[in-house]
């Protein structure tokens, strides 16, 4: 019988599977010490979200990559709850800045407070995570430090928008790779590092697991437009609402055989009223044809660098996590 599903991802090796287990419990444990603070309300709001849940992917990313040298070595799991708490710093900052009321089921910091409140306890939590960092050493601070300037320079992109003939689809892509798969490349390369694996396995894995950043937020894209709310368990047309263009609007307003009443409802934000036509369209059309092919050869990526990886658990372990990235999708 196969171990308990961890992040969703049944781990089949017994062994592997509980040294995951443990090393998120350890990561947990820290986690919540390393934003304890002598002011109760900085306690309070720091742990917000970390106390509303979430997947953890992040961490899972670091604990896996470990496998390839010494799992158990003192610096691995500070260094998940570095890659952990800089996330979570920056969901404070997205939701102020989506004005988003709610974040895992429940009231967003700035829905619960106020945007100042939001925005300060995001900067503790990343002030937290250097105080952490200080003790895993200068290349460990450089990893940090070049993935915190490319999160926000993606951040700063998206806001901008493309810019003169800059191709919107192009430009949608390395927003993703720069917002959600930077910190993700950078789980997995801190997981090689302080677990002392070699150099040729933390390049693959830093570019395998970016590479299953950007698939990730791809198949999300996808399961908004083709998924039902009994099936996903999330509300679909969820960016069509809000006007977002991710990947499946970005090429269906770019096709020439869109239709006209297609065009029109994606040119802004989808009104209620017109939300089941609009997506009755887009579902139809061969733009989910091309987001689904853009989401397969980001998995296909990470694939050819998970395949020259040593034939250990962790390895099979990875590439299950790309089937799953797969499957989720539809």
């Amino acid at each position: 019988m196969s171990a308990p599903p961890v992040v969703d991802l049944p781990i089949e090796d017994e062994r592997l599977a509980q040294d995951v287990a443990n090393g998120l419990a350890a990561v947990e444990k820290l986690l919540r010490s390393s934003v304890e603070s002598e002011d109760a309300f900085v306690t309070e709001a720091s742990k917000h979200l970390i106390e509303a849940g979430g997947k953890r992917f992040r961490t899972l990313m670091v604990l896996l990559a470990a496998q390839f040298g010494d799992p158990s070595a003192p610096g691995v799991v500070p260094g998940a709850v570095v890659i952990e708490l800089t996330h979570l710093g920056s969901l404070y900052h997205d939701d102020v800045m989506d004005e988003a009321p709610v974040r895992r089921g429940s009231p967003s910091a700035n829905a619960r407070w106020d945007n100042t409140v939001a925005i300060l306890t995001g900067d503790y939590l990343f002030a937290q995570a250097s105080d952490l960092l200080a003790d895993l050493g200068p290349e460990l601070i450089r990893v940090q430090a070049q993935t915190f300037s490319r999160l926000v320079q993606g951040q700063i992109r998206e806001t901008v928008g493309p810019r003169g003939d800059e191709d919107p689809v192009a430009h949608y892509i390395s927003v993703l790779a720069d917002k959600t798969g930077s910190l993700i490349a950078a789980s997995g390369r801190f997981g090689a590092l302080l677990s002392g694996a070699p150099s040729d396995v933390e390049e693959r894995l830093s570019r395998a697991c970016e590479a299953i950043g950007v698939a990730w937020q791809l198949g999300d894209d996808l399961l908004d437009v083709a998924s039902t709310s009994t099936e996903s368990g999330k509300t679909p047309g969820t960016d069509l609402r809000e006007g977002i263009r991710t990947l499946p609007v970005l090429y269906a307003l770019a096709s020439s055989d869109a239709s006209s009443r297609l065009t029109e409802l994606l040119s802004g934000p989808v009104a209620e009223a017109d939300l089941e036509e609009a997506l009755t369209l887009l579902r139809a059309h061969p733009a989910m044809g091309q987001a689904r092919a853009e989401l397969d050869a980001w998995v296909d990526r990470a694939r050819t660098d998970i395949s020259n990886l040593p034939d250990i658990p962790a390895k099979n372990a990875f590439l299950a996590l790309c089937d799953y990235v797969v499957e989720r999708s539809g």
